[in-house]
């Protein structure tokens, strides 16, 4: 497969269908706009497929597109192993890894159980935490790779997915439309608690923090015993709680994005860095509640 669809080729197509943008590929990747046209013109004749409709305003994703988004990424974490491996290449050194509470409750650990078999000697530090204390800690020198929900103002970081936040709550949760909306949340400064904050102030409706718990467990207790309503990834929402339904009024959330992002300053770990975010965007549809 790898055969029929060049590597090069398919870089440049996951950089395009991550900002959308042929001129911001280009200038991610260091080629001329014409060169990344033509790259995604020779993908889409391998595949017999359109993979892109774009104007002269927008860039969009076919349905094609987004399947060949998963396949793309699948094709490159092999070719780097191929690679590494016959290369005779070994990583090494201490590779700091951030995770955001998000992921708790996936597949996250089989990704990193592959990566630690492939990469031995590969000392793996995992930090859990809320995104935006990973975006400060990746930001301060302390971190090497954040897999973690992308900040509403940055627009930094590769997309692994994206999904829709939502209110979720036991099943039996009834909410009093004329009390305040009782609210799990993350602390500061925690990006679903913020979106959850400016959505119920847009709507103008009267909330209190029944909750705190910088722990998704915590948090996900909370709301099976029916404290309160908590705003989470459509995608991920953890056994025993349910999506709120519209007659409980509650404001749209809107959607969120979850991006690998390197750390600024080029480290020994960068080269781990990398495999390791080739495998998670490889493995990026495992990325979901099991």
């Amino acid at each position: 497969m790898a055969g029929v669809y060049d590597p090069s080729h398919l870089r440049t197509f996951l950089s395009v269908a991550q900002t959308l943008s042929f001129t911001q590929a280009a200038g991610r990747l260091g080629l001329r706009q014409s060169t990344v046209s033509q790259h995604v013109r020779r993908l889409e004749d391998a595949t017999g497929r359109q993979l892109f409709t774009r104007d002269t305003h927008s860039v969009e994703l076919t349905e094609d597109g987004e399947a060949m988004l998963g396949f793309a990424r699948r094709i490159l974490e092999v070719h780097e192993q191929a690679t590494a491996f016959f290369t005779g290449t070994r990583l090494r050194g201490r590779l700091r890894f951030g995770a955001s509470e998000d992921f708790v409750l996936t597949r996250l650990p089989e990704i990193l159980e592959g990566f630690r078999h492939d990469h031995p000697e590969v000392d793996l530090e995992l930090t859990v935490e809320l995104s935006g204390t990973l975006h400060e800690q990746l930001a301060a020198g302390k971190l090497d790779l954040v897999l973690a929900k992308r900040r509403p103002e940055g627009p930094q970081g590769e997309l692994v997915r994206r999904d829709r936040l939502v209110w979720i709550g036991a099943k039996r949760l009834r909410l009093d439309p004329d009390r305040p909306v009782p609210l799990i949340v993350y602390p500061p400064p925690g990006i679903t608690r913020a979106l959850a904050l400016d959505a119920l102030q847009r709507q103008g409706r009267e909330w209190r923090v029944a909750c705190t718990s910088g722990s998704l467990n915590g948090l996900v207790a909370a709301a099976r015993a029916g404290l309160g309503v908590m705003a989470h990834s459509s995608g991920l929402v953890p056994p025993g709680l349910v999506r709120m339904p519209d007659r409980a009024g509650l404001p749209e959330l809107g959607r969120v994005d979850f991006v690998l992002v390197h750390g600024r300053r080029r480290t020994p770990a960068q080269g781990a860095a990398d495999a390791l975010a080739a495998a998670i965007l490889g493995g990026g549809d495992r990325l979901r509640r099991p």
